[in-house]
């Protein structure tokens, strides 16, 4: 039996799995992350010692005990959380005596595909199995010492507790896995892209089975007319320095012109992590001399997403031209205007069109943990479907139960 064929059985095992027993096998999990760190960070080194540490995805890469307890203390966070499934999402009669029920229920079979990033293979299986789908995990190259080990883990409990090892399959790491999992159709209900734009555009288009894009963050933050300058320096120094490597990362600073005056306080912070700053001409004008790593702008500077200790700053004058910016450069992931004034606030949220759109507020507070959703198996920036952080309920879908007593259709 091939993986494909063994997950689709397993997914049927999966579904009938009592919410009490999933959450005690994600608890025995987590147990396991932290007592046996000392091998998982010991796989992590092989992979760190192949990446330069000058590499911005290194970070992502990055495992320390630390990290490990937030990834255990996440998947507790997970297995507390009400269980998405058998919820009535709808209930009523029909006219001729029908009952007619909405429930929800597991997609079933979950691929999800992503780069460095081996906390993603404990959080893919903890929203997965939480909510009754068994995950196929195809991972970068980059991190796959760490990936192999985690899913070892997670398998030998799940074995050790009578349950399907099947709930979890690692893929290789390799590009013709990633064609298989895109063409498995009948096997894989469902294929989840984690990673930038090109993965994501490679994914959309070569996708048989669904998918939902998600991941590639192109993020602004507006500094309005009416800007706190305090709280812009912390929304700007959070938004871009906190993980410079993670979709919610701050990308392009647009600042209002009558501002241009206090754009040097407003992002002085970002030199003491020497953020490099491409500036358009008038804020270039107003930063010459008063920081440090300052390079003027090109076309190319704006609707890029760095991943990097890099910035963009585009001057405007007015929140017209802002919306317009990020009309033109945004992803549709997470935005942000800093602003006092109420009624540019509630312009820019209603305006804006992405998943994400806070006032006063960086843009790194999207993700799942953030929002209470425990972990986030991707942030998904389409429309159809689910949108934002995506946990336990926007990877389930729904089916009709209809109860009858002998009616037939005229």
């Amino acid at each position: 039996m091939n993986l494909f064929e063994a997950a689709k059985r397993a997914a049927a095992q999966v579904a009938l799995i009592p919410d009490a027993e999933r959450a005690a096998a994600l608890e025995a999990v987590a147990d396991v992350i932290c007592a046996h760190s000392a091998e998982l960070l010991a796989a992590n080194a092989e992979d760190l010692a192949r990446m330069d540490p000058q590499n911005p995805l290194y970070d992502r890469l990055k495992l320390t005990h630390e990290r490990l307890d937030g990834i255990a203390s996440d998947m507790r966070h997970v297995a507390a959380l009400p269980s998405p499934l058998g919820r009535t999402l709808e209930d009523r009669p029909l006219p001729n005596g029908l009952r007619l029920r909405k429930v929800s229920v597991p997609f079933g079979v979950i691929g999800v595909i992503y780069e460095a990033r081996p906390n993603v293979t404990f959080d893919v299986f903890s929203l997965c199995f939480k909510s009754g789908n068994v995950s196929l995990l195809k991972g970068g190259s980059d991190a796959d010492a760490s990936n192999r080990a985690a899913v070892a883990l997670i398998r030998r409990v799940l074995a050790e507790r009578g349950l399907p090892e099947e709930a979890v399959t690692l893929l290789p790491p390799t590009h013709e896995a990633v064609g298989e999992l895109l063409g498995a159709v009948g096997y894989v209900d469902l294929v989840i892209p984690r990673g930038g734009r090109r993965l994501i555009n490679y994914v959309r288009d070569n996708a048989k089975v669904p998918c939902i894009e998600t991941g590639a963050g192109v993020v602004n933050t507006y500094f309005d007319a009416a800007g706190d300058l305090e709280i812009g320096r912390r929304i700007v120094l959070n938004a871009k320095t906190r993980r410079v490597s993670v979709c919610n990362a701050l990308d392009c600073l647009i600042v209002h012109r009558d501002r241009l005056a206090d754009l040097p306080a407003l992002v002085e912070p970002l030199a003491a992590k020497n953020v490099l700053i491409y500036a358009d001409e008038a804020a270039f004008a107003a930063l010459d001399g008063k920081y440090p790593k300052l390079e003027p702008a090109t076309p190319e500077s704006f609707g890029t997403e760095y991943m990097d200790y890099k910035m963009a700053i585009r001057t405007v004058t007015s929140i017209d031209e802002a919306l317009a910016h990020i009309a033109r450069y945004g992803s549709g992931h997470s935005e942000s205007i800093v602003t006092a004034d109420p009624a540019a606030a509630a312009r820019f949220q209603a305006e804006v069109d992405a998943a994400c759109v806070y006032v006063n507020a960086p843009t790194s507070f999207t993700d799942g943990a953030q929002f209470g959703l425990g972990a986030e198996i991707g942030i998904s920036t389409q429309k159809l479907g689910a949108r934002g952080p995506m946990g336990l309920c926007e990877i389930t879908t729904y089916k009709w139960l209809i109860d009858g007593n002998g009616q037939v259709r005229p």
